[in-house]
């Protein structure tokens, strides 16, 4: 991928929400650069912040959310200032638009499909009725929907769930938006539509040029689709890197973690490995490394004192004490040491399904 600008910068964020009289950090001083054209995949268990991030670049967080430091910066336009709707007309959905999970709750079930797509083209693109139809009937087409122009009038209870979730990626194009935030959209579906779906976004992206941010906790979508990692744990990016570096070459212990447990990498007949522990409680201060409870390498000082972000190379950097030039040395899991090698044997064996239905490339390909 060539070298592309900044779309978006953010800088030293932080989010929290009031519940009842306490406040939760979901949030922690975060900060992320966002490429022209690219696809991040931003990873980590439930409860992490991965969406509670990317609803702070459209003005979607809850009423009891708010920006309490840092900034956000979309092409010189500083995001973290807009406080009101009217404020994000511009933004949400025009410049940054969001595909969610579970298309029946994002289409409205008394309207047709086409009126839904048509609606957002005359908002978005002031087109009149006759050419949203038109666009609409087009978009639908690309999407995948087969006889688009039959089907323009058909209702949300007529389609499958995989067909809707195409409708639901038609309405977020319609938008023509320079950023595309796809917020686990294919956890609700089975894997041969899941991998369409992948397939659909990546297409798409390569004719409108657009840049997709892709939350999940699947590292088989990652590796299908993405061309950098962002790791979060407890409110924080605590990893990024290409997806080569994140895969082959990863250095937080949480990173480790959540490679291990992919199932891929299990033996029949052994027990599936599972991060022990839980999550601290973000309503808490965190002292030290938040992932120091749960981390098996953990020395005295993740106790103590949080990590900075130690560079590994241009693309990757972690945010982890073993990186210090003064920690011990130590392994990774024997698991993941060979990952390279382990992801081509189980490709040849055709058992290996994290590229979808891509599987004769490896992440040195991509």
């Amino acid at each position: 991928m060539t070298e592309e600008k900044n779309i978006l910068t953010v800088k030293n964020l932080s989010v929290s929400f009031k519940v009842r009289d306490r406040t939760l950090n979901a949030i922690r001083n975060v900060s992320l650069n966002l490429k022209q054209s690219e696809t991040l995949a931003i990873v980590g268990e439930s409860g992490s912040g991965k969406s509670v991030l990317t609803r702070s670049f459209t003005g979607m967080l809850e009423a009891n959310g708010q920006i309490t430091e840092g900034t956000i910066d979309y092409d010189g336009k500083m995001l973290s200032d807009l406080k009101k709707d009217k404020e994000w007309e511009g933004i949400r959905g025009k410049e940054i638009a969001t595909i969610f999970q579970d298309p029946m709750t994002s289409l409205n079930p008394i309207k047709t499909i086409g009126s839904q797509i048509s609606e957002v083209v005359v908002k978005h693109q002031n087109k009149s009725k006759k050419e949203a139809k038109e666009i609409a009937i087009d978009l639908m087409s690309k999407t995948g929907i087969p006889n688009a122009k039959d089907r323009y009038d058909e209702y949300p209870f007529q389609y499958s769930g995989g067909m809707r979730q195409r409708i639901v990626i038609a309405i977020a194009l319609a938008c023509r938006p320079n950023i595309l935030i796809c917020d686990e959209p294919t956890t609700a579906l089975d894997v041969t539509i899941q991998a369409q779906i992948l397939e659909l976004i990546k297409d798409l992206q390569r004719e409108y040029n657009f840049t997709t941010i892709f939350i999940t906790h699947d590292l088989g979508v990652v590796a299908a689709i993405a061309d950098r990692v962002a790791v979060m744990y407890s409110g924080q990016i605590i990893e990024t890197g290409t997806v080569e570096e994140i895969f082959y070459d990863p250095k937080h212990p949480y990173t480790w973690a959540l490679l291990s447990s992919l199932p891929q990498l299990g033996d029949k007949g052994d027990a599936l490995y599972s991060i022990p522990g839980t999550p601290p409680s973000l309503y808490k201060k965190i002292v030290g490394d938040a992932f120091a409870p749960r981390n098996p390498y953990a020395m005295e000082i993740d106790f103590e004192q949080e990590p900075p972000f130690f560079e590994v190379s241009e693309t990757h950097k972690a945010k982890t004490w073993l990186l210090d030039p003064r920690a011990p040395k130590v392994e990774k899991p024997a698991a993941i040491q060979n990952l390279h090698e382990h992801f081509t044997t189980l490709m040849k064996a055709d058992t290996f399904q994290v590229f979808c239905d891509e599987g004769d490339e490896s992440l040195d390909g991509k």
